[in-house]
């Protein structure tokens, strides 16, 4: 099973509805918030969020909890 099939299976059972999208590598995200907490799991090629309290960088199964309003950028890796 995959990386993408074990998570949405996962976030399925705690009640959670999982989104997926993907990105050119490279592809820059401004600085944003989100008024609701985000679980960002990567499941293929790498992405670095970048927050106030430094940078976090993701590969495939890794995963970042960000609470709400936490400011953010993040940079998919090449």
């Amino acid at each position: 099973m995959s990386i993408e099939d074990l998570a949405r299976r996962r976030f399925r059972a705690e009640g959670l509805e999982p989104q997926a999208w993907s990105n050119g590598p490279r592809f820059h995200y401004p600085s944003h918030a989100h008024p609701y907490g985000k679980l960002l799991v990567c499941v293929a090629g790498s992405i670095t969020f970048h927050t106030p309290d430094g940078d976090v960088e993701l590969g495939p199964g890794d995963w970042l909890d960000l609470p709400a309003g936490t400011a953010h950028s993040a940079t998919v890796g090449p």
